[in-house]
């Protein structure tokens, strides 16, 4: 018998033979689409065979929606961190600082796939008001350079950083000493040096915009009663909301004069940072960035500041996949009963067609081609139900969150096609598998045995 074949094919289904033309059908995989279709006696295969359809369905609407929650968190996590902080960062291996940074800041600026660079101060320090204080990391900054290589200072949601770029007056001998005059001691606020507060150490400092902060480093200077911590006063001009708890309760901005000021270090930067047109490529464009720079200095990038963060999310998928993946594994044993029942069912009507000439290979091929039809119906329908949901959710909020606790007010849904292929792999991967016994079970049906009783 021919695998392909123009025919007319009769069919009993206990309402009188019917016959159907079938144009150049694959013969296995026309008697698979009738034997799907399950006659009054075998409605319990046709349930069976529904809920293993509908379980396939399931199990991968579920998955792409848990993979679209996962990329969404991902992707708005790296925004949100690639708005804050720099991709690729220079500095010197000794940690002495970068003394002609000014000139090698514009070398390195052009470097291939270098947008942008500038320079930074990181340090540790206390930052105080009243009885209250808490450690923050410094971070000296120039604005006008900082704003094109991070968004940082546009995250600012009280005040303004444009002080951070103002000139301030300074005060007299005789306005700075004169501490009973009101005037004075206004001035005297108005020229402190200005700074920016992450929301969440605003919040522990009980500080608001026009607050007055004592910051203090801990790298005290020597004077003849011993070590002495340097401090320096300054006035909140702003607070920002990155969006990263690890930001906003420690981070502050100051300009970078008064950092240096602070901190006795002269015209030193500590790190320059840059900004690359390929974030994914940061480590080879810092590598190239060494090479410009010269012996004595090493870069860092995004990924490695923020490995362990995207390795936990990395696993938080695998785990996610295996898990909702047990959901199609389900409705594979619903496909492997089915057609271990088909099989016991149809034993007659392979007998015959055996014994009408067809190989033992397309017998085979016939219950493979109904496994793997449950499973492409289930699929399709599961991936037309998870990329709906999956887009419908995250295009109106469907869940919301507490912005308090995940600095973000709803789970963010980032279907993506790669996934669907991924899933749809798995799927029809299982249901194939799922196939096998029951299809070598009826390769091995023997006519005479079959129809011996007939």
């Amino acid at each position: 018998m021919a695998e392909r074949l123009c025919f007319w094919w009769l069919v009993d289904d206990n309402a009188g033979a019917r016959c159907f033309y079938n144009p150049c059908m694959r013969f296995e995989l026309f008697v698979a689409a009738r034997y799907l279709r399950a006659k009054r006696r075998q409605a319990v295969i046709g349930v069976i065979t529904g809920i293993s359809v509908l379980g396939v369905a399931a199990g991968v609407a579920s998955l792409i929606i848990a993979l679209a929650i996962n990329n969404g968190f991902r992707q708005d996590l790296q925004e949100r961190l690639l708005g804050s902080t720099s991709h690729v960062n220079l500095m010197r291996v000794e940690n002495d600082g970068i003394r002609d940074w000014p000139a090698l800041m514009e070398r390195l600026e052009k470097v291939p796939h270098v947008l942008a660079a500038a320079p930074a101060i990181y340090e540790q320090v206390l930052i105080s008001r009243g009885a209250r204080a808490g450690g923050a990391v410094l971070k000296g900054i120039v604005p006008a350079d900082e704003r094109r290589v991070t968004a940082l200072l546009d995250t600012v949601r009280e005040g303004s950083a444009e002080a951070l770029t103002q000139t301030r007056p300074e005060l007299t001998s005789r306005e700075s000493g004169d501490a009973s005059s009101m005037q004075g001691a206004a001035e005297r606020v108005a020229a402190m040096p200005p700074i920016v507060l992450g929301k969440d150490l605003a919040a522990t400092l009980g500080a608001t915009v026009g607050s007055v902060v004592l910051v203090t480093s801990p790298q005290g200077e020597l004077t003849p009663f011993g070590m002495v911590p340097r401090y320096m006063r300054f006035k909140v001009a702003g607070i920002f909301q990155s969006g990263f708890y690890d930001y906003d309760s420690t981070w502050a901005l100051c300009g970078l004069a008064d950092s240096q000021r602070l901190f006795s270090l002269g015209e030193i930067a500590s790190v320059l940072e840059f900004k690359v047109d390929d974030i994914y490529n940061a480590p080879a464009i810092g590598r190239e960035l060494e090479a410009a720079a010269g012996k004595g200095f090493q870069t860092t990038n995004w990924m490695e500041q923020n490995r362990a963060l995207f390795r936990a999310l990395r696993l938080e998928r695998v785990v996610t996949f295996i898990t909702i993946g047990l959901i199609v594994f389900v409705a594979a044993l619903n496909i492997l009963i089915s057609l271990i029942m088909m099989v016991m069912e149809k034993t007659r009507d392979i007998a015959v067609l055996v014994s009408m000439g067809a190989r033992r290979e397309q017998v085979r091929r016939i219950f493979i081609w109904q496994g793997l039809l449950i499973g492409i119906i289930g699929t399709a329908l599961g991936l037309v139900v998870g990329y709906t949901l999956a887009i419908l959710a995250g295009r109106y909020h469907w869940i919301t969150l507490s912005a308090e606790v995940y600095a973000i007010d709803y789970v963010p849904f980032v279907p993506r096609a790669v996934d669907a292929l991924l899933v749809a792999g798995v799927s029809l991967a299982i249901s194939f598998v799922a196939t096998v016994y029951p299809s070598q079970s009826a390769a091995r049906v023997l006519p005479a045995e079959a129809l011996r009783y007939e």
